[in-house]
């Protein structure tokens, strides 16, 4: 099941400096990549590694071919990275096994569901009535697609997705907790990948919508109305709470937050550990976190932190003193 160089450079590209029949068995690390694998460098500062690789071949940047040649055989282009997913992708379908089934018999389709005749569902998984799925779409696991959500063409939900619970809406009274039902549904684009065991929940009435193109990694959760915009990406275990809007081309790295009813403009970059209190008009890289410390120093500046607000308000007072009463 190995390739060849000149089978990959024929797909993809490049240019080879080597043995086109060299046989490639596996794509590995720099660190522990053998004489059989083919591997790849990303960044200037991995030049040590890739002088120490026993790599049969490595895919460099033209700016690290001397460095590449130093070594051994390797694939110049203009984004290793790029190149390296794209291999990923001739890889996995030049090894894949065929599928014997396109429904698995475990699957629970609703005969008011609508399923592409080429989508795949797998093990486990449920379509709900009214839901429809897409062209060349792929349901791994154990997903489940509530009823009147649509997902779109070339999606790919892994193991656990849920979409079109309901949404968290409780309205108080005397004491407790009213239920507001969910009227609204799901709405995924084309080309979406949602990771391992995320939640998108139904709009209360109207629609959630995932546009075109959006990766979402594993454990994320989407409250109801949120409106996440084309091409964005969100790292495992953020929150974004419901009705928030998030634009285009953003991305936002694991475990932020990004409260309810905010607003994000397109090209919008947050942190990983952030907390996103307002809403952010303007495209750039936005951090809020606090420091990791020794608990002892976390208490103290904390504490600190704390009183910040008085020291402001001393401090404003003393300068309009300071302003009505100047110096002779």
């Amino acid at each position: 099941m190995a390739l060849r160089l000149g089978a990959i450079i024929e797909a993809l590209g490049g240019e080879l400096q080597g043995d086109p029949a060299l046989s490639i068995e596996r794509l590995a690390p720099l660190q522990t990549a053998e004489a059989d694998a083919l591997s790849f460098l990303s960044h200037p500062r991995y030049r040590r590694e890739l002088a120490a690789s026993r790599a049969g071949c490595v895919i460099v940047s033209p700016a690290m071919r001397e460095a590449a040649a130093a070594r051994g055989a390797f694939i110049a282009t203009a984004d290793p990275y790029l190149y390296f997913a794209r291999l990923t992708q001739l890889w996995k379908k030049t090894h894949a096994v065929a599928e014997t089934q396109r429904i698995h018999p475990s699957a629970v389709i609703d005969s008011q569901a609508h399923v592409a005749s080429d989508a795949r569902i797998g093990a486990l998984c449920v379509v709900e009535r009214g839901a429809r799925i897409g062209a060349g779409t792929v349901l791994k696991s154990r997903v489940t697609v509530s009823e009147d959500c649509v997902i779109g063409a070339r999606c790919l939900l892994h193991p656990g997705v849920v979409i079109g619970a309901d949404g968290f809406g409780l309205a108080p009274h005397e004491g407790a907790w009213v239920k507001i039902e969910q009227l609204g549904a799901v709405r995924i684009g084309d080309d979406v990948e949602i990771g391992a065991n995320t939640c998108i929940d139904r709009g209360a009435l109207e629609d959630t919508v995932i546009e075109d193109g959006v990766k979402l990694d594993n454990l994320i959760q989407i409250g109801h109305n949120v409106r996440v915009g084309k091409h964005t990406a969100m790292a495992g275990c953020v929150g974004v709470a419901g009705s928030a809007v998030i634009g285009a081309h953003c991305t936002i790295g694991g475990g932020a937050i990004v409260l309810g009813h905010l607003a994000l403009a397109d090209g919008v970059h947050i942190s990983a550990a952030t907390v996103v209190t307002r809403s952010i008009h303007k495209p750039g890289q936005y951090t809020g976190m606090f420091p990791i410390d020794d608990n002892a120093a976390w208490e103290k500046n904390a504490a600190t932190l704390k009183q910040l607000h008085g020291l402001r308000e001393r401090l404003k007072a003393l300068e309009k003193a300071t302003k009505q009463d100047p110096q002779p």
